[in-house]
Parts: C-alpha cells; structure tokens; sequence
C-alpha cells in the first residue's frame, strides 16, 4: 500500500519541476496507470456477471430439457429412426432365413402369406421411420401423427413375426419348438438393443413376443394333457427365466442409452461454458491490448526523446534508468502486438497481402532490421545471398514477422561471439529459407510445445531471455495461412536449424491485376496463382 500512495506523490513533483516533455511522459503514465487499475478492477466483476449470466443460462436450459418431454421425447423418435433403418439389412436377411425354413420343412403357402405381409410391413416402416428422419420438429400435431402410426407398424410387424412362431410351432406339434423359440428370443433381444429409445415401442414388442414365448408351451401342456413331471413343463418354466433375461437386458440397454443422452448434453453445456469463457477472455484480452498499446507508443517515443539527449544531456544515473524504461516500454509493446495478432488469428480476422514477393529481398531486409539486436548480443548474422531472384506469393510483412522471429531467437540462444548462418535455397518447387545457430539446441521431440501458444522450453523464472511465448505459434500460423511450413531440425552439432518453406511461383514478368468497378485491383488468394512446376 504504501509503495501505490507514492508513485502519485512522486509524479507530482515531476510535474511541478521537470521539463515540459518529462511532464508529458509523467501524464501519460498516470493515464496508463489509472487505465490498467480500471480494466483490472472491472474486468473480474464484468468477468464474473457474464460467467454469472452463462452459468444462469445454462442451469435454466438444464432444467428446461429436464422438464420439457417434448425436446426428450423428438430426440428419441430420430435417434430409434436412425438405428432402425440402419438395422435394416439384418432384418431382411433374419426373415429370409425364417421364411426359407418356414417354406422348405413346414409349409410352402405359409411361407409366401408369410413373405407378403412382410413385405408390406418393412414398406411402411420404412416409410415411417424416412418422415420421422426428415420431420423438422416444430409441428406438434405431425409429432403425434408420426408416433401413432410408429405405434401401428410396431404392432404390425411384431404380430406378423409371433403368427410365424405359433404358426411353425402348431404345424410342429407338441415338442421343443426349437425353430419358433429360438425365433422369438432373437426377436427380443434384436428389439432390446436396437428399439431402447422409445420405451412404448419396446414395451409393446417384448410384450407381443412374451405372450407368444408362453402361450407355446402352454398350448402343448393344454393340448397333451401332460402332467407336472412332463418335459412340455419344463420347457413352460424355461421360457420364463428366458423371459426375465430378455427383459434384463432391455434395462441394461435403456440405462446405458439414457446415461449416454446424458453424457451427451453434459459435453455440449460444458462445450458452450467453454466457448463463452473464451470470448470472455479475448475480449477482454482484445480491449487491454488496444487500450494499452497508443499511451504505451507515446510513452516510449517520449522516453526516446529524452534518452536522445534533445533536451541536453542526462546524468549516467538518469540515462540508466531511461535505457531501462526503453528496453521494458519496447517488451511491453512486444507483447501487446503479440497478443493482438493471436487475437486476429483466433477470430479469423487476420488480413493478408498477398503479392510477389522476391525471397532473396525479404530474408535480406529481415536479416538488417535483426542486426543491431545480435550486435548487442555479439552474435553475427551471416547471409549468403543470391544473385539471382526466387519469386514466391505472400504478404512481406508478415513473412519479415516470421523471420524477424526465428532471427531474434537464433541470436538470443546462440553464444556470445558465435555466427548464425542464414540460407535460401530451391527444392522441388518450393523455397527453403534456413536460419542455423549454435545455440543450446532443440529436440524433435519438442515440437509441439516449442510451437504452442506461451510455451518455453526454459519457463523457469531464472531463465537468461525474457519472452511471451507467442512468437513461434504466431509464426506457425503464419505459415499455415500462406499453405507454407515451418519446421526445424536438430544439428549434428550444437544448436538448431530453423526453416520456413513456401510455393514457388512461376516467374512472370508482368503480372496483370484485373480491376474493380471503382478503379482498385482485386484481391487474389494464395491458391489462385499457379506454382512452379
């Protein structure tokens, strides 16, 4: 607390003794300062009612789908639709199996009455089930004309297959019934995994199809006359426990598809948390940056004024702290621009210049602004130009970002004394620039996080650089967008080779831009040039 109340004691007196430019500066901090409290002090409370407001949203759809059946019951229909059709190839084949047998042993005539109500029952199911798919669930009254006449093929199709067990099983006579028994269990079991989602339709086939799993048996107890010892018994008391595994089974699998819808709109709600958490945070991060970046500009060009000495020269305790506050107000600056082109990038608003551009220029120009910072490191950067031109498509700038970055690192990590060797060189079509140094090397293995968003490979707090972490991901992206690469390799030696590849362009001499109604050239994308062959 008591270092907060001195700093405006303390730019107080500046601004009643210092030069007029010094006031300037000391004003503009203040302004900075009381901005930062501002965002800092409102951004968790605005923080806080929009998570406050999301998680309100969310609770309020939770109990809405809680409570409202319809939405339940709509997702239901179309997720029983969709499995159904995709089921029905086994179908098809588990009624030709039955018919065939039903024809070939039994009866012929059978078979084919048989065959005919199949069909048409698989027709108009197919039907139903095709309207339930394409029904746009907003008409309450097509929602109960589709679910009775669901109800009316699940009756049907379900009454045809038990007439073919109790059918089969008469024409058989007293026995085990293996064919018609063994028919109605597969047509349990096929309808409690596959007709789960409604619960009316599952009740009505396993009901249908337990009434005709113990009517058989008890048709030949009646019919025989048998007595308890009588194996027609036995065969009676078995279709029970059948019938208690069929409905066991069916539980299971309701349970497990109720717990999965479950699942299901717990990732989407926590799916939209998520994406609204981070809009919160870049725009937050979006308005910070902006709001830091113009007083922190002025800042630092009126700090370069008094470290130029055009108001005379300072003292060395001054002049310290002034190539202080240059060498922070330019991290800070750094940072901002940093942090806004992630921004860009993450929204898709990142805007490109695409041209023709001479690669041998860009790395040269790129290889110059980077100089004066690897002189201060001891560090050379050796370029090994070529004569001739290498033509490629892409924004300059950006593509003078990337290797402004890879550069800065290259001369940052490498020792002092030591030369960082850059290269540009042609390899089937496309264009290698190569930025080897001597640093402490990179392993492959490390790819992805030296690529990630604020990642390091030292983030330690005793680390030799400062940085944000951004750079190398900004660059990736950067690339990305252009459809180029950006990679490196470990050398034999110490340190790493960093390299950037792009599509070569075929070397026209003229290239004409066509023009728009009001005289401006039109916009071209990457991939509306050809490349070199």
């Amino acid at each position: 607390m008591s270092g907060s109340s001195s700093t405006p004691g303390s730019l107080a007196g500046l601004n009643k003794s210092a030069p007029y430019s010094c006031r300037i500066v000391s004003a503009r901090i203040e302004r900075t300062l009381r901005k930062i409290h501002n965002l800092l002090s409102l951004a968790p409370q605005n923080s806080r009612a929009e998570d406050t407001a999301v998680t309100k949203k969310i609770s309020q759809g939770t109990r809405s789908e809680v409570t409202n059946g319809d939405d339940d019951f709509i997702r239901q229909l179309k997720d029983f639709a969709e499995i159904t059709i995709q089921s029905i190839s086994q179908r098809i084949v588990t009624f030709s199996a039955a018919l065939v047998l039903a024809g070939f042993y039994y009866s012929l005539t059978l078979a084919l009455v048989l065959a005919a109500m199949i069909s048409v029952s698989e027709l108009y199911d197919f039907s139903v089930l095709r309207r339930i798919i394409r029904w746009d669930s907003r008409r309450s009254d097509t929602e109960r004309s589709l679910y009775i006449q669901l109800l009316v093929s699940t009756i049907i199709s379900s009454s045809i297959i038990v007439s073919y067990a109790i059918a089969v099983a008469i024409i058989q006579g007293p026995g085990s019934h293996f064919i018609s028994l063994f028919f109605l269990f597969s047509a349990a079991i096929f309808a409690a995994m596959s007709n789960h989602q409604v619960f009316s339709v599952l009740i009505i086939r396993l009901s249908l199809y337990g009434i005709a799993f113990a009517f058989i048996p008890i048709y030949d107890v009646y019919t025989t006359g048998a007595d308890i010892h009588s194996e027609l018994w036995a065969q009676l008391f078995a279709s029970f426990f059948v019938l208690y595994f069929v409905v066991d089974c069916s539980r299971v699998h309701r349970a497990l598809y109720k717990e999965n819808v479950r699942q299901l709109d717990d990732l989407r709600h926590q799916q939209e948390t998520t994406a609204d958490a981070l809009r919160v945070k870049s725009d937050f991060l979006s308005t910070m940056s902006h709001e830091l970046r113009t007083p922190l500009t002025s800042i630092r060009g009126a700090i370069d004024i008094m470290g130029s000495g055009h108001f005379g020269e300072l003292p060395n305790r001054i002049n310290s702290v002034v190539h202080i506050a240059q060498r922070n107000c330019s991290i800070l600056i750094t940072l901002i621009n940093d942090i806004l082109d992630l921004q860009k990038i993450e929204s898709g608003s990142m805007s490109y210049n695409i041209d023709k551009i001479d690669v041998v220029d860009l790395v040269r120009h790129s290889v110059t602004a980077n100089e004066p910072y690897a002189d201060q490191l001891g560090i050379k950067l050796d370029f090994k130009s070529e004569s001739q031109p290498i033509v490629a498509l892409g924004d300059f700038q950006r593509l003078s970002q990337v290797l402004s970055n890879i550069l800065s690192n290259a001369a940052k990590f490498s020792a002092p004394k030591s030369t960082v060797t850059i290269t540009v060189s042609q390899l089937e079509g496309r264009v290698r620039v190569s930025v080897c140094d001597t640093g402490i090397g990179l392993a492959e293995a490390d790819a992805a996080k030296v690529f990630d968003r604020f990642s390091q490979i030292d983030a330690t707090e005793s680390r030799s650089f400062s940085g944000t972490g951004l750079g190398m991901n900004i660059s990736r992206r950067i690339m990305e967008a252009h459809g180029g690469l950006i990679s490196y390799t470990k050398n034999v030696g110490p340190g790493t080779t960093f390299f950037v590849e792009l599509d070569q362009t075929i070397q026209i001499e003229d290239v004409l831009f066509p023009t728009q109604s009001d005289g401006r050239e039109a916009g071209y994308s990457i991939k509306e040039f050809a490349p070199a062959v």
